[in-house]
């Protein structure tokens, strides 16, 4: 079993400790094969908590100083602040997390959805947010920004690690009115697929809500779906009539 961990990392976040880590090298074996990292997959829970041991030691934590959340496509953030207990911050339901603590890392799990780093290393403070299309319609990059705000960040840098991208993500009608409900200018993250239904630009929607947030965002590029010995991914599995999928996790830290 290939143990080695596949960490792809980002020159606008250099400063700081962070990792979009890739499904290689983890303990899990059937659909969840390699670093299956999600708490609530039916994978076996045991191998789930090696995965994440692995993540924290990459990441130079504690295993039980990796920082979750249980995500629900919200636009709620969580403040990890000094004495906060992460084991309970796991079980409190949000979609974002910031931090200036220098002996945790924050992280988000994903599968198709946008995970996104974010870090003001000037002023010691990292975030790390679950972007899916209802939580970056609903703004939860924009709360995550604001909750770094209020701990001192001034200038924050930020990437989205591997997502679907656009030529893999063909939505219905209704997907597309609710975006353009909200604003006719977001039209133009929508292109005619191949079957005339529309294909969404997931990460072009978020580099765009980031850069409207006054930060400077880049997309690592990888598509999750396209690409199955490196990410796991919610509708390949879906359309490969899978029961159940893993969940990739990204992470940074001071």
């Amino acid at each position: 079993m290939q143990t080695t961990l596949e960490i792809l990392t980002h020159p606008l976040l250099s400063d700081v400790k962070h990792g979009f880590f890739t499904r290689k090298g983890g303990a899990s074996s059937g659909l969840f094969a390699g670093l299956n990292c999600g708490r609530r997959s039916s994978d076996q829970s045991d191998m789930v908590q090696v995965n994440r041991a692995r993540v924290a030691s990459a990441m130079g934590v504690a295993a039980q100083h990796l920082a979750t959340v249980k995500q629900v496509h919200s636009a709620d953030v969580v403040t990890l602040g000094d004495g906060d207990d992460v084991e309970k911050v796991r079980e409190i339901q949000a979609d974002g997390l910031v931090t200036a603590r220098r002996d945790v890392a924050v992280a988000v799990l994903t599968a198709d959805c946008q995970p996104v780093l974010l870090a003001d290393a000037g002023a010691g403070v990292v975030g790390a947010c679950h972007a899916g299309w209802r939580g970056a319609l609903g703004g939860v990059i924009e709360a995550t920004v604001a909750a770094m705000r209020q701990l001192g960040a001034t200038d924050i840098r930020a990437v989205i690690g591997p997502t679907i991208s656009q030529r893999a993500y063909e939505v219905g009608e209704d997907f597309m009115d609710e975006f353009l409900a909200e604003d006719d200018e977001y039209q133009r993250f929508f292109s005619g697929g191949p079957a005339g239904r529309p294909m969404f630009d997931l990460p072009g929607f978020g580099l765009m809500r980031l850069r409207a947030a006054g930060v400077e965002a880049e997309w690592s590029g990888h598509c999750t779906y396209s690409d199955p010995q490196r990410f796991f991914s919610y509708r390949r599995s879906t359309h490969e009539g899978q029961p159940d999928y893993g969940r990739l996790i990204s992470a940074i830290a001071l």
